[in-house]
């Protein structure tokens, strides 16, 4: 009876741990974050920097997800040393803290089976591979506009990049992110079924930049 509840036991556990292996994935998921947005639902209230008026943010990287077709790995067991606190602050740029780069390291990074470095080295790589359109950084007032719309203009300014590619969330009826699945060399490619959960709403509000 003991052997059989063992056997029961690394059966019904396998599956999971064999998720959380470092360098074993399918793709990334680019997650660009809209500033605006999150300092509208949680960054003013946090007293935030990122959302200081002196600051001009719009969409900044939330974080470079490594990815399975289906599901994803986190908190996954590395070797490789965490970052020091100067390689997060490099990240304020393109990040808006160095809270989140030591977060997304903790929880995907280590998911990479790359070094901090190399990690974070190929998030802004990845970052920098996407064009962010300019017309959401002309906008002087709240809008309202179809989700849709920011899909629409992600992948008219981006020449290879197709609808399946890219999904976009919306949270308390606010545009919030733009989600683009990159392979490991960093071209769009398709996203698995759980990703692609665009927002339908058709009258979500999108803040200008401060």
């Amino acid at each position: 009876m003991r052997n059989l509840l063992i056997l029961l036991t690394c059966i019904w556990i396998s599956p999971a741990a064999a998720q959380d292996r470092a360098g074993e994935f399918d793709y990334y998921v680019l997650s660009l974050s809209w500033s605006p947005t999150w300092c509208a639902i949680e960054g003013d209230a946090k007293g935030s920097d990122q959302c200081d008026a002196r600051h001009d943010y719009g969409w900044l990287l939330h974080g470079l997800w490594p990815q399975y077709h289906r599901g994803w790995p986190d908190y996954c067991n590395t070797t490789e040393r965490a970052p020091p606190r100067s390689m997060t602050k490099e990240m304020i740029d393109i990040m808006g803290s160095s809270g989140l780069a030591w977060h997304q390291w903790k929880k995907h990074g280590v998911c990479s089976g790359l070094s901090a470095r190399v990690y974070f080295d190929l998030s802004r790589e990845a970052y920098g591979s996407i064009k962010r359109p300019e017309v959401f950084r002309l906008l002087t007032d709240p809008v309202k506009v179809p989700a849709a719309l920011i899909e629409e203009a992600f992948v008219k300014d981006n020449p290879g990049l197709e609808p399946d590619m890219i999904t976009i969330t919306c949270k308390q009826g606010r545009i919030q992110e733009a989600r683009i699945c990159l392979s490991k060399d960093l071209n769009p490619v398709p996203c698995g079924r759980d990703v692609i959960r665009d927002c339908s709403a058709t009258d979500a509000l999108f803040d200008p930049i401060r």
